[in-house]
């Protein structure tokens, strides 16, 4: 089950075709406020986010095997659904895959909330490393600026609910060139569980993901068959 990033929506995990045979079947999980559920209001808290969307898993998986993965604000909605699921007798939590993070429990030091429009678009260009074309378009913008804006902020106030590590296993992906989050910091996720742990480093910048799924999928795969 795939969480997006900030800005993204379900379309992103959707747009994933010709994966190997071997890939897990993906299911992404929509936020509101975007795509189908544009006129749906965004979430603002991380952690009231993960409560209104925990009940949503099991009835989009259909209470088999589940592993969560999420990229940036993805990981830590994510690992905040993983906190929830596990005491869920409903869901049979398998690992929690989080990518392009620090843990939990590290925030931003630089912030893009509070910026204008131009500085703010500035900025999170700096953090990602990219930015989505459909921002160069006037009208485009214009939809996607609020939300943008709205997940930002949700992710750079994030304070976990909990220091009480999680009880299954946690890998931690990074892009090996990622100017943002360190290997240091991807390393801090260790902490965050009871179980085993992995650090996976993947060719390209923080938005690696966006050039191919393989690698990430390849990475998904291997870690997979040990639980």
């Amino acid at each position: 089950m795939c969480l997006p990033f900030a800005g993204g929506g379900a379309g992103f995990y959707r747009g994933w075709k010709d994966l190997p045979e071997s890939a897990p079947r993906i299911v992404p999980l929509q936020l509101p406020g975007r795509e189908e559920q544009f006129i749906e209001e965004p979430f603002r808290d991380a952690v009231d986010a993960a409560e209104a969307l925990a009940p949503r898993v099991a009835e989009l998986t259909g209470g088999g095997p589940v592993s969560l993965f999420g990229h940036s604000l993805g990981a830590v909605l994510a690992y905040e659904l993983a906190r929830r699921l596990e005491g869920d007798s409903g869901v049979e939590l398998h690992r929690l895959f989080v990518s392009g993070s620090p843990g939990p429990w590290t925030g931003r030091s630089r912030r893009a909330t509070g910026l204008d429009d131009d500085a703010f678009l500035l900025r999170v260009q700096e953090f990602a490393g990219y930015q989505h074309d459909a921002l160069d378009d006037p009208d485009m913008r214009e939809l996607l600026l609020p939300v943008l804006r709205t997940d930002v902020e949700m992710h750079e106030n994030y304070k976990p609910v909990s220091d009480q590590p999680l009880r299954i296993p946690i890998t931690s992906l990074r892009g090996a060139s990622d100017e943002l989050v360190s290997r240091e910091q991807a390393a801090e996720w260790r902490t965050a569980t009871s179980a085993d742990f992995e650090l996976v480093e993947i060719p390209g910048m923080h938005m690696y993901l966006v050039e191919s799924p393989l690698p990430l999928v390849e990475a998904v795969v291997r870690a997979l068959p040990a639980e």
